[in-house]
């Protein structure tokens, strides 16, 4: 039986952060995915992914792989479980938890949603892509089109959830089940030291560059990405 993959979007990402890549995942695994517009906590949005699963067999194996905010979702599912994961991915993620500070900046960070939301997007699409990207009008222009798409109001519910999630730290450097670390080594939102540091503390991590490649690992490099998690998913062992 193939496994279940289930794609667990970031922050300001609806079902198109992930979609390219599903469909090329889609003859090696049956594959969901689980955007975050109405949940307003960690707890809530574990929750709703968990949800999505209802109607899994026992016996098909489950991976779950997070893409940056996704991260901290999947972490949350690993607290609250429902039933036995197999394998897990972090894409452009972290393990740390939120300091004092880095919840005072996310705070921060909901002014500028509630102020100039266009504006907010327009920066956060080049910060979040690396350079080479800039340039491809149609690229940027799809990335721009999903960010306000998702809104400013789900956006501040979002980092505000961040802001607030528990500490799982322990939890995930205890896992010993597969691991897949991925980052591209011009992100600026999760810079690659977060990676580095997730794959020292889990024991069965592998540990993965983008090369070129900023925050939006699934969209800029979906080739790369692809063949990643099919090496991921066969170091499930059998159910």
């Amino acid at each position: 039986m193939k496994p279940m993959v289930l794609l667990l979007a970031g922050m300001l990402n609806n079902d198109k952060v992930w979609q390219p890549l599903a469909t090329a995942l889609a003859a090696q695994a049956d594959v969901r995915i689980v955007h975050f517009s109405e949940q307003d906590s960690m707890s809530a949005m574990a929750a709703h992914a968990w949800q999505a699963l209802a109607d899994l067999p026992a016996h098909q194996p489950l991976a779950l792989a997070g893409f940056s905010m996704g991260g901290y979702v999947l972490a949350q599912m690993l607290a609250e479980p429902r039933r036995a994961v197999q394998a897990v991915a972090l894409v452009d993620s972290a393990i740390r938890p939120e300091t004092e500070a880095s919840r005072i900046n996310r705070l921060k960070t909901v002014q500028a949603i509630e102020g100039d939301f266009p504006a907010l997007v327009e920066q956060v699409a080049r910060w979040s892509t690396h350079p080479s990207r800039h340039a491809d009008a149609s690229f940027m222009a799809e990335l721009k089109a999903m960010l306000l798409e998702v809104g400013p109001e789900t956006a501040v519910r979002q980092t505000r959830a961040i802001a607030s999630r528990p500490n799982h730290q322990a939890l995930m450097a205890g896992l010993r089940i597969p691991v897949e670390i991925v980052c591209g080594r011009q992100d600026k939102v999760t810079p690659p030291e977060l990676s580095q540091e997730a794959a020292a503390q889990m024991t069965t991590a592998q540990l993965h560059w983008l090369d070129d490649t900023g925050h939006m690992s699934p969209l800029e490099q979906t080739p790369a990405l692809t063949q990643i998690l099919l090496g991921w998913l066969a170091r499930i062992e059998p159910h």
